[in-house]
C-alpha cells in the first residue's frame, strides 16, 4: 500500500543540530509532494516556534504543535485540534513542583501565538534561561503561577540537567496517579531533559490519528520518522515508523525501520527509499 502521509518531528530528525534543513531533505520532501503525498511537522514545540518553519516548507495541512496537545492552522490560527490541560490539575502540577524546587513554564493562549507563562526561573537553570532568551516577547512573569492559572492551558513544561529532571519525572508520575500524561525529550550530550505535562488524552499518535481520519487516510498508508521519547506514540501509530540514526539507544531496540542521523540526510534516505522507491 504507497504511503499518503509523511509525520515528521523537528528537533533531532528534520533539523540538523544547527537548526538547519538540508537540501537532499528539502528536495526529497518536494519530490513526495509532487507525488500527493501529504507531509505534516508533529513537534514537542510550541505552536509559534515551530510555525515559521512549516510557512518555510510551504505545507499546507495544519501544524501538530506543544506535543499533540495543540494543531492549528499555521495562517489563519484556527484551532484545529486542541486537549487543554485542566486548570485545577495544573495547579496541583505547579504546587508539586515548587515544592521539589524545579522551574517550570505554563503554556497558555492557544488561539494566539502562545505565551510562555513563568514566575521566576532558577539563575542555575542556564538552559531554560537561553530558551526563554530566544523568545523573550512570548514570555509572562506574574508573581504567582498557582494563582494566574484560572483556566485549562496547554501544557506545563520543565527542563534541566537530565539526571534530577528523571528523578522528578517519577516523583511527579507517582503524585499525579495517572490525571496527565507526561512526555520526555533527553538529549545526553547536553546533558538535558525536557518534560512536557499535558492532558491525558494529548499525544502525538492521537492528533496524528485525528488528522488522518479528517483526511481520509488510513494508517497503514502513514510514514512516520522520529528521534526520541516523545515521538514514540505517533512511530506506534503510523503503518511505517522510522527512527533515526541519533536516536535515542531505547528507541533503536523497539523493532522500527532505521535511517541514517539528522546530520546525515536521515530524513531524506527514509523518503527516498519507502516513498520515492530510489
Amino acid at each position: 500500500m504507497p504511503f499518503k502521509l509523511i509525520a515528521l518531528d523537528i528537533d533531532g530528525t528534520l533539523l540538523t543540530t544547527r537548526g538547519e534543513i538540508t537540501p537532499r531533505t528539502s528536495q526529497a520532501i518536494n519530490q513526495a509532494k509532487e507525488l500527493g503525498v501529504q507531509v505534516v511537522l508533529v513537534t514537542g514545540r510550541r505552536f509559534n516556534s515551530a510555525r515559521e518553519l512549516v510557512l518555510r516548507l510551504e505545507l499546507d495541512i495544519p501544524l501538530v504543535s506543544h506535543n499533540g496537545a495543540l494543531t492549528k492552522n499555521i495562517e489563519t490560527l484556527e484551532v484545529v485540534d486542541f486537549h487543554p490541560l485542566d486548570d485545577g490539575i495544573a495547579r496541583d502540577v505547579i504546587s508539586f513542583g515548587r515544592q521539589h524546587g524545579v522551574d517550570m513554564i505554563c503554556n497558555d493562549d492557544p488561539h494566539g501565538l502562545g505565551t510562555m507563562v513563568i514566575e521566576g526561573i532558577s539563575p542555575d537553570n542556564k538552559a531554560m534561561h537561553r530558551y526563554l532568551n530566544l523568545y523573550r516577547s512570548s514570555v509572562v512573569e506574574v508573581p504567582d503561577l498557582v494563582k494566574y492559572v484560572q483556566a485549562p492551558q496547554i501544557q506545563l513544561t520543565v527542563s534541566g540537567r537530565c539526571d534530577p529532571t528523571e528523578e522528578f519525572e517519577l516523583k511527579l508520575r507517582e503524585a499525579m496517579d495517572g490525571r496527565v500524561q507526561i512526555f520526555k525529550t533527553r538529549y545526553r550530550s547536553y546533558d538535558l531533559t525536557i518534560l512536557d505535562v499535558l492532558s491525558t488524552s494529548a499525544s502525538k499518535g492521537e492528533s496524528l490519528a485525528t488528522i488522518a481520519t479528517r483526511q481520509g487516510i488510513a494508517r497503514e498508508e502513514i510514514m512516520a520518522v522520529g528521534d526520541n521519547h516523545n515521538d514514540l506514540t505517533m512511530l506506534r501509530y503510523a503503518g511505517l515508523g522510522v527512527v533515526m540514526g541519533n536516536a535515542e539507544d531505547e528507541l533503536k531496540q523497539m523493532g522500527f525501520e532505521q535511517t541514517a542521523s539528522n546530520e546525515e540526510d536521515g530524513v531524506a534516505k527514509a523518503i527516498e527509499k519507502f516513498i520515492l522507491g530510489s
